[in-house]
């Protein structure tokens, strides 16, 4: 994924965003800012963003983001659980329509059992209530390259949320005629006049 796809994403968010009167906040841990960069770096942004909290340690993740210790201390930093809560708090905080969140391991060291390197736990939360939560475990494909991928992700699940809930589609009912068997009608006989015999 190279800047251009980020570039690319981000306009088409903002373009859509601004059709649909949304505002979006960030809230980073791995990527320390980069999708807040990657947005703003297109002219006329400020319409659709309104604030990036960068929120590295733990305390920065309580103290900005209302994330509970309770919730790190049980998942640790990198989970589903504290991206979920990360979301939510930007959203609440900033008061805007959509917020992402981030927190990962970019590597190069950091790892711990089940959390290797590349892991990355994203989140995006909607005013409307929906929530989606993303897990992508990149490798160790290098620093560098882990953050880029992820601002590319987050930036993609900004895009899906800001689209709007799909409709369920309803299956179309056929006519109640084509439904009910059709009963074979019978032919009427026609009925057979008897001629009388003429009178003597």
């Amino acid at each position: 994924m190279s800047g251009s796809d980020a570039r690319a994403l981000s306009r088409s968010l903002l373009d859509l965003c601004r059709m649909r009167k949304l505002t979006i906040a960030t809230a980073e841990s791995c990527t320390g800012g980069l999708v807040a960069g990657a947005l703003t770096d297109i002219p006329g942004s400020s319409d659709v963003i309104d604030r990036g909290f960068v929120t590295y340690s733990n305390e920065a993740k309580r103290a900005m983001l209302g994330v509970k210790i309770t919730t790190l201390a049980t998942f640790g930093a990198v989970s589903k659980e504290t991206a979920t809560a990360m979301a939510i708090g930007a959203l609440e905080k900033a008061g805007v329509d959509l917020a992402v969140s981030i927190t990962g391991i970019a590597g190069p060291g950091g790892a711990t059992p089940g959390k290797p390197v590349g892991l990355v736990h994203f989140a995006v939360a909607a005013r409307d209530g929906r929530i989606l939560h993303r897990e992508c475990r990149f490798g160790a494909i290098g620093r560098t390259a882990v953050r880029q991928r992820s601002v590319v992700e987050a930036l993609r699940m900004l895009m899906e949320l800001a689209r709007g809930p799909q409709a369920a589609v309803k299956p179309r009912r056929e006519a109640a005629s084509r439904l009910r068997p059709r009963v074979a009608r019978t032919p009427r006989r026609s009925a057979v006049k008897r001629r009388r015999p003429p009178r003597a």
